[in-house]
């Protein structure tokens, strides 16, 4: 894999023009702002079609560079945003390119060191790299036809080291591994024998030592999809609801939460999102809702029914009682997670329809401070939505087909 440098950028200069360029192009007030203060996120965005991977800085857009992993890839900030994994499921390779930004914490401020993002020259390979969680300074990437995942040291990984631990599941399948404490959970599948491109069927989490080896009850959760953690929880989607796991002294506890009946009865959510700053979690409920989902308190779940399909959503770091949703008209919603409702809609794309390969170019977001971006692939389009009005406030155009987004980045003090 190489690099190619599209618009070189020193560290001086890319510090300086996160200092001085307010990320949404207006001015912030400084008054007691440290000084050398400095603001700078970076997009990374896969190409659809090409094994293409290009970093933007999102103040300066023509500050960029080109990455040229194996295939197409699924993005993911990792290592507190130090590095960006890049998942390529159908080429058997995770490629780790480091984002050029890092921070070291000091309690009133954290320290902010810029660089040139770079490849990292080891590159994982297995079969079918699938489903990656990063928790508890742990990155944990799940191989869908080999059976095992793989774990790596996040402050390692920060450092370009890669030396993974291998923990082995009893049978392939398409699910994940998962840290809590000093224990692993482990997605489990029937012995059932498929044929052809059926998948295996997946029946509930268990506990498990480094070695793959059973350390507690199956806990049921048919067809176990998608995972998070805030606070104390581990949250799944399952056929029968939401599965919890909180950690305690005689290992992993585990609460099925059941739907209430006033839900609609024939989906499911497979796909779900936290934060850290609270224990409140996001997940799809059906192609056209979205459920907010409180693990300790009644009601477990609000649901919020959206006017056309969902296409992406993700959750507001910066202000964690919100969350955006694309919907397949073109439209961006912002969700209030406390109030359980949609507050402010916007048009920002041309309609992408949800009939079709779940892989169709169609749009991805993230957030990026007081920003949320958009990939725009019929369009070759980055665009940039504020997060105050959901107003276009510009468009960053792309090579090919841009699809999948990540971002790194942040506020620091550069002494």
């Amino acid at each position: 894999m190489t690099i190619r440098t599209l618009t070189g950028a020193s560290t001086l200069a890319l510090m300086l023009a996160g200092a001085a360029v307010a990320q949404d192009g207006h001015d912030h007030d400084h008054d007691h702002a440290h000084d050398g203060d400095v603001t700078l996120y970076r997009l990374f965005v896969g190409d659809h079609a090409e094994g293409r991977v290009t970093a933007i800085d999102l103040s300066e857009p023509d500050h960029r560079w080109s990455f040229e992993p194996t295939g197409q890839t699924k993005l993911f900030p990792v290592a507190g945003g130090a590095v960006v994994a890049a998942v390529q499921s159908d080429d058997d390779a995770v490629h780790f390119f480091d984002s050029g930004i890092s921070f070291e914490d000091h309690g009133d401020h954290a320290d902010i060191e810029v660089t040139d993002p770079e490849d990292i020259d080891t590159v994982l390979t297995g079969p079918r790299p699938f489903h990656l969680v990063d928790h508890d300074g742990r990155i944990v990437i799940n191989y869908d036809q080999g059976g095992y995942a793989e774990v790596i040291d996040g402050a390692a990984l920060a450092r370009g080291q890669i030396a993974p631990q291998t923990v082995p599941q009893s049978r392939a399948h398409h699910g994940f591994v998962a840290p809590m404490g000093d224990v692993w959970l482990s997605t489990v599948a029937s012995d059932e024998e498929v044929t052809g491109d059926a998948s295996v069927p997946r029946l509930g989490l268990q506990a498990i030592d480094a070695q793959g080896n059973a350390t507690g009850d199956l806990a049921t959760c048919t067809g176990i999809h998608g995972e998070a953690f805030s606070g104390a929880y581990l949250v799944e989607g399952c056929k029968e609801s939401v599965l919890t796991v909180t950690g305690g002294g005689d290992g992993p506890q585990f609460e099925m939460l059941g739907y209430p009946a006033d839900l609609p009865q024939d989906v499911t959510t497979g796909t779900i999102l936290s934060s850290n700053a609270i224990q409140m979690f996001l997940g799809n409920h059906g192609p056209d809702g979205l459920v907010v989902i409180d693990p300790a308190d009644e009601p477990h779940f609000t649901r919020i029914s959206l006017p056309f399909r969902r296409v992406d959503f993700a959750l507001d770091p910066v202000k964690p009682a919100h969350a955006y949703v694309l919907t397949e008209d073109g439209s961006l919603h912002r969700i209030d997670r406390l109030a359980g409702e949609i507050a402010a809609s916007a048009r920002i794309t041309a309609p992408y329809s949800m009939d079709g390969h779940w892989n169709d170019a169609r749009p991805r977001i993230a957030m990026a401070g007081d920003q949320i971006v958009v990939t725009d692939p019929n369009a070759g389009l980055i665009r940039r939505i504020s997060t105050e009005d959901l107003s276009e406030l510009g468009t960053i155009a792309v090579e090919g087909t841009p699809y999948n987004i990540a971002v790194a980045g942040g506020s620091g003090v550069v002494h």
